[in-house]
């Protein structure tokens, strides 16, 4: 084992004169916390060669545990200890300030109330461009007939003709018109149903009224069927406090899909000392600075050895 790994291992001596230096480190302590906040000394650690951190005791509300650091060094050969820095820094049982979760992880659903608003991400994968019309192909193009023949075949593929009626037939019809059942729904009950929905998520509750735009024009609702779905629909935004429930067309929350976006990260502002550039410094004093002869005659002769 070499001389320089036997020396890694052994725990260096501490400076004497930088260990004595107590008084020195809590000043500088005391100058940088407030008044009657630095305890006292705990220990001092060498942390090199004629290098020591002074640690003391930290009597500030909200950090417990945490200890002020003070680290003193001295050249060689020197008897002067000075000032290297100062920094207040968490002990093994210190309290420390949970990690810090960006806000969309935060979030959870019933959180927001009214007025809050929630901006969506404009890449946000819940999200995609809704339908213009622009690529609807004709009536009778090549693309509709293949649309339809798909349609027919996933149809067969998931569908039990002993048990369903065939396709087309008055019986069928029937059934996706809910008219098979024995009774169905009055006007009468429809308006106390829309009544009734529309009290809870309707556009005279506190929170579509501090909306910024109602539910008819947002990504996340879902259409409903028949004449209720003229003026009601499903909410399926986790963060909204209407998800997964019937909400009217007018109602509408902070978590509107358009109404805003995320912002995008805020830049760091620039340096205030640019550390990075160079310093331009002249070899030559000016000639009219006074520095030097005003004419080359009047230099002295320069002595080279010879005559």
């Amino acid at each position: 084992m070499s001389a320089a790994t036997t020396r890694s291992r052994t725990p260096r001596t501490p400076d004497r004169l930088c260990v004595e230096a107590v008084e020195l480190a809590r000043a500088a302590a005391e100058e940088a916390a407030f008044p009657g906040v630095v305890g006292a000394h705990v220990s001092a650690v060498a942390e090199g060669d004629r290098v020591v951190t002074h640690f003391f005791e930290s009597k500030e509300p909200g950090y417990r545990g945490w200890r002020w650091a003070v680290t003193v060094t001295r050249a060689s050969r020197a008897k002067n200890v000075t000032l290297d820095e100062t920094v207040l820094l968490p002990g093994d049982d210190a309290l420390l300030a949970p990690e810090w979760v960006p806000w969309s992880e935060r979030l959870r659903p019933g959180d927001m109330g009214p007025g809050d608003l929630l901006p969506t991400d404009a890449e946000d994968l819940r999200l995609e461009p809704g339908w213009s019309g622009e690529d609807t192909p004709p009536p009778n193009s090549v693309v509709s007939a293949e649309m339809a023949e798909l349609v027919e075949a996933e149809d067969a593929d998931v569908t039990d003709r002993a048990v369903v009626p065939v396709r087309g037939s008055i019986t069928s019809v029937a059934e996706e018109l809910g008219m098979r059942r024995a009774r169905v729904l009055s006007r009468y009950g429809l308006h106390t149903a829309a009544d009734r929905w529309d009290d809870s998520f309707g556009a005279k509750t506190p929170m579509a009224q501090a909306a910024p735009a109602s539910c008819v024009s947002c990504g996340f609702l879902v259409a409903i069927g028949g004449s209720l779905g003229q003026a009601f629909g499903v909410c399926a935004n986790e963060f909204s406090p209407a998800d997964g429930r019937l909400v009217s067309l007018s109602y509408g929350c902070g978590g509107h899909s358009e109404a805003a976006v995320m912002p995008a990260p805020l830049r760091p502002a620039p340096p205030v000392l640019d550390s990075m550039a160079s310093d331009e410094f002249t070899l030559r004093p000016a000639p009219d600075s006074g520095s030097v002869p005003a004419s080359e005659s009047d230099l002295p002769a320069a002595d080279l050895g010879h005559s």
